[in-house]
């Protein structure tokens, strides 16, 4: 395959999948294909049991500067709608998700950090949600995301007036996580991930539920615990001063 060449690229080890934007040509732009690709690739991960977590990240020296805007002249594409269905099948994916930033995170690329659990920025990185340069009408589920993150105020700031902001004011905002020296990012990103690979799967995926408003699956997941033995497995290794071998899994639905 020609590297060049617009794609998404992804690798599994250590019970780390790291999904790779790649389209160098133009800052890692995501294009109709693209789109379109990430739920299916993201299916395949959530169905792989050696996965753990998910780390996304751009290829180079930048995570994605938006969609192609070239396929916004073709009349017979709707790229807003596949941009949509990609952010809600990440934001859905049952596993602690990852954004690695750095350089530009703009438009699209926004819209993909926005919707990992975590975000994670090199310094010098730029966020901007730029419609409002466009034309275009920002998604009410991307709407609602930043304003979540973010507060009102700051969403507002980003969708009226389509400016850039520094890793400073995106992480006073909310917008990121942590902030970490340009050298020093994919050792964090990757230190922190083999945390989340090594924490109960049960735990992160109710809470992940929980965390996004659901209210009615208490019971589920009180369930889930009594079931899988992993609250049993946590306080042995713990009286034993061990690493706890936790076996629950997620399954479909």
């Amino acid at each position: 395959m020609d590297r060049t060449e617009p794609r998404l690229a992804h690798t599994v080890a250590d019970g780390v999948a790291t999904v790779v934007i790649s389209n160098p040509a133009k800052r890692n732009a995501m294009t109709a294909a693209m789109w379109e690709a990430l739920p299916v690739l993201l299916d395949e991960l959530a169905g792989d049991s050696s996965v753990g977590a998910l780390v996304l990240t751009g290829a180079g020296d930048t995570f994605c500067a938006g969609a192609d805007i070239s396929s916004l002249r073709d009349p017979g594409s709707d790229p807003q709608s596949l941009a949509v269905a990609a952010e809600e099948a990440l934001a859905g994916f049952p596993l602690p998700t990852l954004a690695a930033v750095r350089g530009y995170c703009v438009g699209g690329g926004s819209q993909l950090a926005a919707a990992c659990d975590l975000r994670f920025a090199a310094e010098g990185a730029l966020f901007g949600v730029t419609p409002a340069k466009l034309g275009i009408v920002y998604p009410a589920s991307s709407t609602r995301r930043l304003v979540a993150l973010t507060g009102p105020a700051t969403a507002k700031h980003l969708l009226f007036s389509g400016e850039l902001i520094d890793t400073e004011r995106a992480l006073r905002t909310g917008l990121v996580d942590e902030v970490l020296p340009a050298d020093g990012l994919d050792e964090r990103v990757a230190a922190y991930a083999r945390t989340l690979v090594s924490r109960s799967r049960l735990t992160q995926a109710a809470a992940k539920e929980f965390a996004a408003g659901r209210e009615d699956r208490d019971e589920h997941w009180a369930g889930q615990a009594r079931g899988c033995g992993d609250t049993a497995e946590g306080v042995a290794a713990f009286l034993e001063r061990r690493a706890p071998r936790f076996t629950w899994a997620p399954t479909a639905g």
